[in-house]
């Protein structure tokens, strides 16, 4: 049996040309495919079924989401991803930015009355924003690192985030 070799329709033996679109029938044209053609072309899924990712995200995109909301980001990643370097990123999220986080509210509480007695006004604002500039170069850094995939460790907080994620390696 002979196909044609425009349309792919089968043609019987010794006919000269295709009944469904009239081309000259010469040589055998290759069998359709054993599936129904598509646009666009699509595979079986049996020969290229895709294996199932952890998540959806690369490592070092999810290290770097890790830091974006500070350490509230840290808990959810901690708490989803499963992977040694997400989880170290996301422990570490946890611990420094949270420290800096109770150091803010500790001001606050030590220094924040003060202005409104005119005491300490100067030293709150000056600390406050020192601490706000430590936060922003903190945040920035690891964001860099964790993107590059860098395993960058604060040298305090890494200690305890690596106790806080398990032992990675």
């Amino acid at each position: 049996m002979a196909f044609c070799s425009k349309c792919g329709t089968s043609v019987q033996d010794g006919v000269a040309f295709c009944p469904q679109c009239g081309a000259a029938i010469g040589a055998a044209a290759p069998p359709p495919p054993p599936y129904p053609p598509q646009y666009p072309p699509q595979y079986p899924p049996q020969q290229y079924a895709a294996a199932p990712a952890a998540s959806g995200l690369q490592e070092n995109v999810a290290g770097c989401l890790c830091y974006v909301l500070v350490w509230l980001t840290g808990i959810i990643f901690l708490l989803v991803d499963k992977r040694p370097f997400v989880r170290f990123h996301a422990a570490q999220s946890i611990v420094v930015f949270g420290a800096l986080f109770i150091l803010r509210i500790l001001l606050s509480f030590t220094l924040g009355h003060t202005i409104y007695y005119g005491t300490g006004f100067g030293l709150f604002f000056m600390l406050n924003g020192l601490l706000s500039l430590i936060t922003l170069a903190a945040w920035v850094i690891l964001m860099v690192m964790a993107y590059q995939g860098k395993r960058f460790e604060v040298p305090v907080a890494a200690g305890i985030a690596n106790s806080l994620a398990g032992k990675v390696q």
